[in-house]
């Protein structure tokens, strides 16, 4: 029978803490969630290796040393609201649930919207709520928000969506560029949002986050 809580163990000593992840309540949140638990059962085995995991449907779970340095970036505070778009099955606002107030999760995907919820209720997650809708419309009903987090690559960030930011909020997403991506941390003021330079990673586009036709040559 596969120890998967040693995994964890191995998963944040030789993916996480050597990446200057130092912020013990991520490290905490990362050996206490089953990620597991969060992926479908075929992939249950390859669940801690340190690649991104392909999650069908046009999802993919970060590995953990990009979840984790986005987290550690982000510096998120226990009475923030965190908006967590495409979130896959969950894995990604179980994390941020443990470091937040409240999370709200858009996945675009219906079936593993639902399925993102039962499994947040089956690991006792109860401060996330998961809404099933278009990841680049966020989630107008419940903003401002104090962090946005984008689970996966983009080429834009729609201003309707940055639009759901606090001023003084922050945002977290992978700019692809090619195949070549770096990890942006957008800080908001009163008018905008000014991106900085955090690491290098590299996603798949997400759907609705690709440059606008118009300033397409």
């Amino acid at each position: 029978m596969t120890d998967f809580a040693a995994r964890r163990v191995m998963m944040v000593d030789t993916q996480v803490r050597p990446s200057d992840v130092t912020k013990f309540p991520i490290i905490a949140a990362m050996l206490a969630i089953a990620r597991e638990d969060f992926v479908p059962t075929a992939l249950r085995e390859t669940a801690y290796v340190g690649d991104p995991i392909d999650l069908g449907q046009g999802r993919i779970m970060l590995d953990a040393r990009v979840l984790a340095k986005m987290l550690d970036a982000l510096d998120i505070q226990p009475n923030e609201l965190v908006l967590d778009i495409a979130c896959g099955y969950g894995y990604s606002s179980a994390i941020i649930a443990r470091l937040a107030e409240a999370v709200i999760a858009v996945e675009s995907n219906e079936t593993m919207a639902a399925e993102a919820q039962k499994r947040l209720a089956d690991a006792q997650v109860d401060n996330v709520a998961v809404i099933a809708g278009p990841l680049q419309g966020g989630n107008a009903k419940n903003a401002p928000f104090d962090v946005i987090v984008i689970q996966g690559g983009v080429q834009d960030v729609p201003a309707a969506l940055l639009a759901q930011l606090k001023p003084g909020g922050r945002i977290a997403a992978i700019f692809m560029d090619g195949a070549l991506g770096t990890v942006k941390i957008g800080h908001k003021s009163k008018t905008d949002v000014t991106w900085r330079f955090a690491f290098n990673a590299a996603l798949p586009v997400l759907d609705g986050f690709e440059v606008s036709a118009q300033f397409a040559l």
